[in-house]
């Protein structure tokens, strides 16, 4: 459905988006990754259609969103991470002014509206100014103004970030739901986000492609990401256990008179029976042996160091007119909250 394709944005001299193709089929929940300023949220606003890339084309079902650029915001919900709020309105309100920056129908406004709150559980804050609101429902209105005017491709940019615990839970079951019945691409640091509500990930790192593919490609995929837990007590078992073939590091623990090695190995091939063997053979008392798959995290770690990664933040990208990437920006240099800010103000 959408498809991102040999797409490069630069700021002046620095490119925050380098060649960047892939694509998200209809459907599809697709975790966005990489570290702070590999290029995530101006690609993302590329789909929007916030900003237009310097060079390739992003198209929505073979057709280049510029070649209908009205049509193609029509058709996108947009999140930006700072969820830019009028906190002196009322929920309802804000709602409303939503719908109207939208252009729909007082019928569509009013099931629009409806369905959002309903979607989003905003019922009992309704009519409650938004200053009011937890972070938690602040999330939820910013949702709701995203999908009030039904959008095909929710584009969601740390829709969790800043929340407690519980609070991401709630929204990440909302993000699950909502990915039932639409496109979702979803940019995040929470590793336990991407495994519980993502059917595929792209990764990102110094705005070039690192990897994609399922959660369970990229880890069965990536050698040198399993470890093994040895737990023994006997002669010489950090020495043995550190030469043999296949393990590539090691780091060793004292515990209670024995000791405990943690073992990282170059070979996808299983070490168990070999250090069993040599358990035996040496007349250890074996307490723990255990194989511990790479985590995602790890992963993401190996992906992004070996393209590595800035500290810095991606340059900003002011954006004029309504929320949701529904207007045409160009680059500038306000901070992202500002240009997240500067995406609700509305001409007069």
């Amino acid at each position: 459905m959408i498809s991102v394709e040999g797409v490069t944005k630069r700021y002046g001299t620095v490119t925050a988006v380098d060649g960047l193709s892939f694509t998200v089929d209809r459907g599809e929940v697709v975790g966005f990754l990489g570290p702070n300023g590999a290029g995530k949220t101006t690609t993302m606003r590329m789909i929007t259609g916030t900003l237009q890339p310097d060079e390739g084309s992003v198209l929505f079902d073979g057709v280049p969103i510029m070649d209908g650029l009205t049509e193609a915001k029509q058709r996108v919900g947009y999140l930006p991470e700072s969820n830019p709020l009028y906190d002196e309105m009322l929920v309802a309100e804000y709602l409303e002014h939503v719908a109207d920056l939208r252009g729909l129908s007082a019928a569509d406004r009013r099931t629009g509206i409806t369905n959002a709150v309903d979607e989003t559980d905003l019922g009992a804050v309704f009519y409650r100014p938004i200053s009011e609101c937890s972070k938690g429902y602040r999330q939820r209105i910013g949702l709701a103004g995203a999908i009030l005017h039904h959008p095909e491709v929710l584009i969601l940019d740390e829709p969790t970030e800043g929340l407690d615990p519980n609070q991401r839970v709630e929204i990440r079951r909302l993000i699950g739901s909502l990915g039932r019945e639409r496109t979702v691409l979803l940019s995040t640091h929470v590793m336990q986000e991407v495994e519980a509500t993502c059917s595929r990930l792209v990764i990102l790192s110094r705005g070039k492609l690192a990897a994609e593919g399922s959660v369970q490609e990229l880890l069965a995929n990536r050698t040198g990401g399993i470890r093994y837990i040895v737990e023994a007590q006997g002669t010489g078992v950090t020495e043995a256990l550190a030469g043999l073939a296949g393990v590539s590091g090691y780091e060793t623990f004292a515990v209670e008179g024995r000791v405990r090695v943690q073992l990282d190995a170059a070979t996808d091939e299983d070490l168990r029976p070999a250090i069993f063997e040599m358990a035996k053979d040496s007349g250890w008392t074996l307490w723990e042996l255990h194989r511990e798959r790479a985590s995602l995290e790890q992963v993401f770690r190996n992906l992004t160091s070996e393209l590595p990664g800035e500290s810095e933040k991606e340059p900003a990208a002011a954006s004029e007119g309504a929320p949701n990437g529904m207007s045409e920006g160009e680059p500038g240099g306000a901070t992202d909250d500002e240009a997240d800010a500067a995406s609700l103000e509305v001409s007069s």
